[in-house]
């Protein structure tokens, strides 16, 4: 009978004695490479095409504005009727970023590594979620803040002009972060629905889509109360509602922004704000049960 001729080979392997940072800085690695994979840093060229012709086209509008104004000395586009504008863009935009920020995973099936501790599961899509509204934040107000720069170094009232520039661009900077949160969360829990990136971005153009025409339908009733609330039909026209009821003829000249919802402004703004909360509790939930799997 031969000898055992088998070798144990000592290949170099150790046990890992840095410091564990724990779920805190979990979470922050997470939110921060969710933000990069938003504008395709770190990724392909072909990556960076779509999110970086998005900020560009929003940049340039932005300059645009600005120049038209510092030769004419008129306000072409206010900025809340700036974020209202680029509201097909960010539709868009979140299409396309928010299957890659979950779709993915659950397709490549990384996730049962992602919830390995030291983060809880509710903590992924809390940073999936924060890095979206984070990146979309960024995608209108950036293109704000140019249009500020440019008001307040040509204004011709001086110090009193560049402070009624900020007191109009701050409220605004609020109003792209509520567009921010309530496309995050509508698109995210979508994206989320499926491994197939092609159906979720399908998915969240539908939902601000295709939700259009049925306003449309129940602005031309007969009845006023109805003209009034229809746009709580879309998150698209919610959101719109909300910047009549916050900015007024900034938004819709003259008495429009009352013909449109009348006295129904609180109802648009906690409309907004359940829309978001439920959003967020159903993602919650739907990654609550993916873990069980």
């Amino acid at each position: 009978m031969p000898e055992p001729t088998g070798v144990i080979h000592d290949i170099g392997y150790q046990r890992y004695t840095g410091p564990r940072l724990g779920r805190r800085h979990v979470f922050g690695a997470l939110y921060v490479h969710g933000l990069r994979t938003a504008f395709g840093l770190g990724r392909s060229a072909k990556a960076k095409i779509f999110p970086w012709l998005v900020v560009g086209i929003v940049l340039v509008v932005a300059a645009g504005v600005t120049a038209v104004r510092s030769q004419t000395g008129q306000a072409v586009m206010t900025y809340a009727r700036f974020v209202d504008t680029m509201s097909w863009l960010v539709i868009f935009f979140v299409a396309v970023v928010a299957p890659e920020l979950v779709s993915r995973d659950l397709r490549s099936g990384v996730l049962p590594l992602y919830f390995s501790r030291p983060l809880p599961r509710g903590d992924y899509a809390l940073a999936k979620l924060g890095a979206l509204v984070t990146a979309l934040w960024l995608l209108l107000g950036a293109p704000q803040l140019v249009m500020f720069l440019g008001a307040a170094f040509t204004t011709k009232d001086g110090l009193h002009g560049v402070w009624t520039e900020l007191g109009d661009v701050l409220p605004s900077l609020l109003y792209a972060a509520l567009w921010a949160l309530v496309f995050a969360s509508v698109g995210l829990l979508i994206a989320s629905l499926t491994s197939k990136r092609a159906f979720a971005a399908g998915g969240i153009v539908a939902a601000f889509l295709m939700t259009a025409p049925i306003v449309g339908v129940l602005s031309i009733m007969p009845s006023r109360t109805v003209n009034e609330l229809a746009m709580l039909a879309s998150p698209s026209f919610l959101l719109h509602a909300v910047g009549l009821w916050a900015f007024g003829d900034k938004l819709e000249p003259g008495a429009a922004a009352d013909q449109m919802i009348g006295d129904f402004g609180p109802v648009y703004v906690g409309a907004a704000v359940l829309l978001v909360a439920g959003c967020v509790a159903l993602l919650l939930l739907r990654y609550r049960k993916v873990a069980a799997r």
